[in-house]
């Protein structure tokens, strides 16, 4: 005869989780119940509270990002599930922490909730890898958009003759611009040999009257540019070094992703 399951429900929060144990045979009864905070030492407690009750499946529920911690310490000792919050919605009126912790694992042995999929350890360093990258991305972009703004306030329309505001001439230029350079002959000088537009062109384009306060804000752009530049790829060579060591071409996909 196989022996009983017994699974916990874990209703959590940002400082507090509430904990009900109940068995397959006796889903509506709680077994044991009990509340834990969410530091280190509350969920070492929390993990030999489970072990000791002969619990082998958890799950758990959270409307925010407070599941996280939760789940590493847990992980690899017990079989745990996500389940979405929308699904394990209570009653109008009869919300509490144990009550929801109790129905979160009825529902689950009803096969009631919607779960969430959860990567293993080693899709979630990919997944965080490629965020950063991501994100760091973007904000390039974004700094290059307040670049253009910056020089057409200063009504300089270097973007208007160069392709690549952020190429090689573009960078050139900017950097000039932001320690000090006024002098259009000597930022033509910085063009790169295959410029498509003249050197007219361009001594024009620069030649708009740039503020000492816009030359602050421009350096700063540039050194932010630099830093994301250097993370960027620092986050490539990292991702690019996981591949190789699993033999894997890219991140995996998240088709259910969780909170």
């Amino acid at each position: 005869m196989e022996p009983k399951l017994v699974i916990a429900g874990i209703d959590v929060h940002k400082k507090m989780l509430a904990v009900v144990v109940v068995d397959e045979d006796h889903p509506q009864q709680a077994l044991e119940q009990r509340k834990f905070g969410t530091n280190g030492g509350e969920l070492k407690h929390l993990a030999a509270w489970l072990e000791s009750h002969g619990v082998s499946l958890v799950v758990m529920e959270s409307t925010a990002l407070y599941w996280r911690p939760v789940w590493l310490a847990l992980e690899g000792q017990y079989i745990l599930h996500l389940a979405q919050a929308q699904s394990n919605a209570a009653p109008r009126g009869r919300k509490s922490d144990y009550a929801d912790a109790l129905r979160l694992a009825r529902r689950f042995l009803a096969a009631e909730l919607r779960l969430s999929f959860v990567p293993d350890a080693e899709q979630r360093t990919w997944r965080c890898l490629s965020r950063s990258k991501h994100q760091k991305r973007r904000r390039r972009v974004q700094i290059q958009n307040q670049m253009e703004a910056l020089l057409e306030e200063s009504q300089i329309k270097l973007s208007s003759v160069i392709t690549d505001l952020l190429g090689v001439t573009g960078y050139r230029i900017l950097k000039a611009l932001a320690e000090g350079e006024t002098d259009p002959a000597k930022l033509v000088t910085m063009a790169a040999d295959n410029l498509k537009a003249s050197k007219e062109q361009l001594a024009e384009a620069v030649s708009g009257p740039m503020q000492s306060r816009h030359r602050r804000v421009l350096a700063m752009q540039l050194e932010e540019l630099d830093l994301l530049d250097r993370h960027i790829a620092e986050l490539s060579r990292q991702l690019g070094d996981a591949s190789i060591e699993k033999g894997v071409s890219a991140p995996w996909a998240n088709p259910s992703p969780a909170p």
